[in-house]
């Protein structure tokens, strides 16, 4: 019988210039071989040159978009992105908590590449308290991760480790819960993130690629990884394939001329060619 494609749910706002949001999130999710879905959270006036505006998408229309695709669509796994508000969060993980995905994906976005707030201060407690134990995975960078645990952001590799413990105890007791934590915000050209399930401490290094081609990088590896997640063997071989696709998507960033502010990745960095000189 032949595996079938899995399905995948980006629940996040829409960024027009395509770097982030649930349009970067559809690219990445088909690009590891799922098929992508999207829920909207929030419009976006948003460009490479940052957040312009955001009008937030009435929450009983979101809770009927989720409610209408799982109704009919076998959802394998699920990301979740830009959430804006306290009510929004609380009315996902309403909607979450019923159909019980397998794979759960929560990118806690707070900050634009461009620093423009995407959640407000007020809504940080309900990611926190409501959203975070529901995660298969978490990702968040050192930033987020400071703001979540309200402390000050880890700088180096040695405070990312307790940063990842103090995550962790944030998570649903269950078996196969990890915090991702990304190091891209360290100083210097170590880009090492960190896998850990409360057990295992693993080690994801990197060198970092000089660019400024990285509006929705984080978009990008969590919609990849949960692209991966119904695919791979385990949660490390998945998060191990997503950091390689998005290390080689912002490679290839260089390949694309889309604005003149933060750049995206190139999500489809493996099927179109290198432009001629």
């Amino acid at each position: 019988m032949a595996k079938l494609i899995p399905n995948v749910l980006s629940i996040a706002g829409v960024d027009p210039s395509g770097g982030a949001g649930v349009l970067a999130d559809i690219k990445a999710i088909s690009a590891v071989g799922a098929y992508g879905t999207g829920v909207v959270t929030a419009l976006t006036a948003q460009s490479t040159q940052g957040v312009m505006g955001i009008y937030p998408i009435d929450l009983s229309f979101i809770k009927q978009q989720i409610d209408v695709l799982f109704e009919d669509v076998h959802i394998d796994a699920v990301k979740i992105g830009m959430l804006g508000q306290e009510p929004v969060i609380y009315t996902v993980v309403d909607c979450l908590s019923r159909w019980q995905p397998q794979h759960l994906v929560v990118d806690p976005v707070m900050v634009a590449k461009s620093g423009d707030h995407l959640l407000e201060k007020a809504a940080t407690a309900a990611m926190r308290e409501a959203m975070l134990p529901l995660a298969t995975v978490i990702t968040p960078n050192l930033p987020e991760a400071g703001v979540l645990l309200e402390q000050r952001a880890a700088e180096n590799l040695k405070e990312m480790y307790g940063t990842a413990e103090k995550l962790r105890r944030l998570l649903s007791d269950a078996d196969n819960r990890w915090v991702f934590l990304k190091g891209g915000h360290l100083p210097g050209s170590d880009c090492t993130d960190l896998l850990y399930d409360g057990d295992q401490m693993i080690e994801l290094p990197a060198q970092r690629i000089h660019t400024k081609n990285t509006h929705g990088t984080g978009c990008t590896l969590s919609a990849a990884l949960a692209g991966l997640l119904p695919q791979a063997n385990n949660t490390v071989q998945a998060a191990k394939l997503a950091k390689e696709y998005l290390y080689k998507a912002i490679a290839r960033s260089g390949d694309l001329t889309v604005g003149s502010g933060y750049g995206p990745v190139n999500h489809f960095h493996a099927w179109w060619p290198a432009p001629q000189a």
